[in-house]
């Protein structure tokens, strides 16, 4: 065990000693949606992300919201009560542009690769204490996410299904075969989106959405 995992174990036990009470209940049967606030997105997810399994974003290119959703759902949380952990894959989160309400209601632990991602976000969900969990690998590069065993995800979404917590993945392409539902960012903002009102930003956001493990298994039946 390394010395950042025997950290993150102590500020997770420190940080949220009880918070367990948020989140411990039994897993949801059927499918119960965490909303984002994205009126069309919610409406698309039937509900918002769905709680006790993986969901996948996918953002394919620069420029395609994902920095815009990711600060959409820390603000729900946030808006909720509700605290995020936000496993940061590539070190890329600009906290600065962040409110303070809502970086109090945050863990971000920021990783260098995917594989610290992968590991510190085993911790986290291990641990069951956090109602939103995010992990951002959309900037890592290929030959990293090609090193994550497809394994590990089918026990993520061993470990997620036994809570009610929202498990949200920022992939560049689609990876994530156990995935639930699958968001893939269609939106193509240029260099003027920065001065833009990010509300208005989020409201204009284009996507697509799939169930894909749905659509996964009706292939194999097809095949």
């Amino acid at each position: 065990m390394t010395a950042r995992v025997v950290q993150l174990r102590q500020l997770l036990r420190e940080k949220f000693p009880g918070l367990a009470t948020h989140i411990d209940e039994r897993p949801v049967h059927g499918r119960a949606g965490w909303p984002t606030g994205i009126a069309k997105l919610d409406e698309r997810l039937r509900g918002g992300f769905p709680r006790s399994a993986i969901s996948e974003v996918i953002a394919p290119r620069p420029g395609c919201g994902s920095a815009l959703l990711l600060l959409q759902l820390l603000r729900r949380a946030a808006s909720r009560n509700q605290f995020t952990a936000l496993v940061d894959g590539h070190d890329s989160f600009e906290a600065a542009a962040v409110e303070q309400g809502t970086l109090a209601h945050l863990l971000w632990i920021r990783c260098h690769n995917a594989d610290e991602a992968v590991k510190a976000t085993d911790l986290v969900l291990r641990d069951g204490n956090l109602p939103v969990v995010l992990l951002d690998l959309a900037l890592n590069p290929a030959a990293e996410l090609r090193k994550i065993p497809a394994p590990t995800w089918y026990r993520f979404q061993r470990i997620v299904e036994q809570s009610t917590a929202t498990f949200i993945v920022l992939t560049p392409r689609a990876m994530i075969s156990p995935a639930e539902v699958r968001v893939t960012l269609r939106s193509r903002f240029n260099l003027s989106a920065v001065e833009a009102d990010p509300l208005k930003l989020t409201r204009e956001l284009d996507f697509d959405v799939s169930e894909a493990r749905a659509s996964e298994e009706l292939l194999l039946r097809s095949a």
